[in-house]
């Protein structure tokens, strides 16, 4: 039986380690979501810090745990350059990366928002198109191949 973890990691933390560490016994693969790269930047999007996420991720090579790292691109939010630049160059640093899905942002959601009487955070933002996404994931690999580069010409002879 194959076992699969999907999650945004926002509860790691290096006190709880041992809590992951019995989790991952039993997990083949996570599929962790990134919101945003920029900390500042996920602040706004999501009201927490990408910190514990990046450190989970980070976690996950270390113990040498297959990650499958999924990205919504967002029009005006997270559909820029830089930060996919950046998201593609961490990305490179992670030697356990076995795929990367980069999926257009959807309007779906708003019906559950509307449904539980909440406001709904990204009311008036359009739906991103496929097209975006291939731009977006092209970015986000030349950000990976530049930490590979980068990583190779720090490596010892």
């Amino acid at each position: 039986i194959h076992t699969c973890v999907d999650t945004s990691g926002i509860f790691y933390r290096e006190s709880n380690r041992a809590e992951y560490d019995e989790l991952m016994k039993y997990t083949d693969l996570v599929m962790l979501d990134i919101k945003h790269i920029d900390d500042e930047e996920h602040k706004k999007l999501t009201a927490q810090s990408n910190k514990h996420i990046l450190e989970f991720a980070e976690y996950l090579r270390d113990i040498g745990k297959d990650v499958w790292i999924r990205h919504v691109v967002v029009p005006g939010i997270t559909l820029k350059e830089k930060p996919l630049h950046d998201l593609g160059y961490f990305l490179g640093g992670l030697t356990n990366l076995k795929a990367l899905d980069v999926l257009p942002y959807h309007t779906m959601g708003i019906v559950k928002y509307e449904q539980l009487g909440m406001e709904y955070p990204l009311e008036g933002v359009e739906p991103a198109t496929k097209e975006q996404a291939v731009w977006a994931k092209n970015i986000i690999f030349e950000g990976l191949k530049e930490r590979l580069r980068d990583d190779n010409k720090k490596a010892p002879e």
